[in-house]
């Protein structure tokens, strides 16, 4: 390389290779100044502390983002590449994230704790205990004057009265709240007395959620035997407890709905039967499809007439094997009758006499509504044929404008030889008919 003559480009572009390589991504603090916002969107300022500073520069896709406005002589804590802008051999940072500095060291520290507890195994899906089903007593881990828990209980009062609660008071903010959360925890473990454990508070800042990002209290949940549902804060609170546990519940009330009952085995149900009617429906819709073109194919291979004909005489069929399936049923209930009839004389039991009553009345209940179904159903049938017949009979032609000429014997002309000048003849419209004279006849030349 000594031997090697470079460019400036050249070695701007080696250099920024081996920056980027180095470094890659860092975590640094410091204050902005000469913060520069042009109309392109993006930012560029100098981070500095008390002996150094750096140019720094982030992009629009990045600062959309930031949840506040940055400003000269503001302290923040960045995420960013080191890098080498080549056109000026400048080393400067690329930002893709950027927190007030408060925030942003326990956000820091929360990422660093949350990566080792990973590497550990602590969030491994091996290690998460499922939950008891059903769950008949369940320990709550909270303060016993926060809101979390009057949420808690009213979900539960509401959703599964009959559910024990037992609460395990505890500190849930500040430093003296670790240990006993943890002590909390132990205790529960130790009386074996719930099913598993929700430990719950309600929202707040990062600072006041903090005690949940300890690790004593991350160990304290892998180590329980009791299986552990984390709910703390609101939704989009995340803490290291909400890992380590073996279930996380977005708020309290949530988790004390998820915990009131298991309701996966009701929403199984609730979509196999829906997945049945849905097929039902389908398969009934094609039947009828089916059944709508073989009657179409029907109504188009046969006359209107005819086939009238036809359903009518299947109808008088239906209506005579009604009735004899009527005659036959009343004969053999009759029958029936006969006999109950002779074994009552022998025997005279009054409360057999009643049951058969009833059971008579029963069935001749049935048989009427059965009839009455039967002949609804096939009335039903061919008034919607003898309507579709209709829609196709020649006499609808009239309808678009058409006449049937009729000599005076009532017969339907269909060739002009059929009649000769001065002869009289009648026009049959939809609405009502004509009398014409012939004036002259054009016969058809082929």
């Amino acid at each position: 390389m000594s031997n090697q003559v470079l460019t400036v480009s050249a070695l701007n572009r080696q250099l920024k290779a081996v920056l980027e390589q180095q470094w890659g991504r860092v975590w640094l603090t410091g204050e902005i100044s000469n913060l520069a916002t042009p109309s392109s969107g993006h930012w560029y300022f100098t981070l500095k502390d008390e002996r150094s500073q750096l140019r720094c520069a982030m992009f629009r896709g990045r600062n959309s983002r930031v949840t506040f406005r940055p400003r000269d002589g503001m302290q923040v804590l960045v995420r960013a590449q080191v890098t080498l802008y080549e056109p000026r051999g400048d080393m400067q940072l690329l930002v893709d994230s950027m927190q007030p500095a408060g925030d942003g060291l326990l956000q820091q520290q929360f990422e660093e704790l949350k990566l080792r507890l990973a590497a550990e195994g602590l969030f491994a899906s091996a290690a998460k205990q499922p939950l008891p089903d059903p769950i008949t007593t369940l320990g709550i881990i909270t303060s016993a004057s926060g809101a979390a828990i009057h949420d808690v209980l009213t979900v539960l009062k509401r959703r599964n009265p009959a559910l024990k609660v037992i609460l395990y008071p505890s500190q849930v903010q500040g430093r003296e709240a670790i240990a006993s959360l943890c002590r909390a925890i132990e205790t529960a473990n130790g009386r074996d007395e719930v099913d598993c454990l929700l430990l719950t508070r309600g929202g707040g800042s990062l600072e006041d959620l903090w005690c949940f990002n300890e690790e004593a209290v991350a160990r304290a949940v892998f180590a329980s035997r009791l299986p552990v549902v984390s709910a703390v804060g609101h939704e989009v609170d995340i803490t290291i407890a909400d890992f380590v546990a073996d279930l996380r519940a977005p708020t309290p009330s949530s988790a004390a709905e998820m915990l009131s009952g298991d309701q996966r085995h009701q929403r199984q149900a609730i979509a196999n039967l829906n997945h049945r009617l849905h097929h039902a429906i389908d398969r009934t819709l094609q039947q009828q499809r089916n059944r709508l073109t073989l009657l179409d194919s029907r109504l188009a291979a046969a006359h209107p007439n005819r086939q009238l004909a036809t359903l009518s005489q299947r109808l008088d069929e239906q209506q005579l094997r009604l009735h004899r399936a009527m005659s036959q049923r009343l004969n053999q209930d009759s029958r029936q009758l006969d006999n109950l009839a002779t074994r009552l004389t022998a025997w005279q039991p009054r409360r057999q006499v009643r049951q058969r009553q009833q059971q008579l009345a029963g069935l001749s209940q049935r048989l009427q509504r059965s009839i009455d179904a039967v002949t609804e159903r096939k009335s039903q049938q061919l008034a919607a044929q003898a309507q579709a017949l209709n829609a196709i009979s020649p006499l609808a032609v009239l309808g678009r404008g058409y006449a049937i000429l009729q000599d005076d014997s009532g017969r339907a002309l269909t060739d002009a030889g059929q009649v000769a000048v001065g002869e009289r003849l009648r026009a049959r419209l939809h609405h009502g008919g004509l009398t014409l004279t012939v004036a002259a006849t054009h016969p058809d030349r082929e």
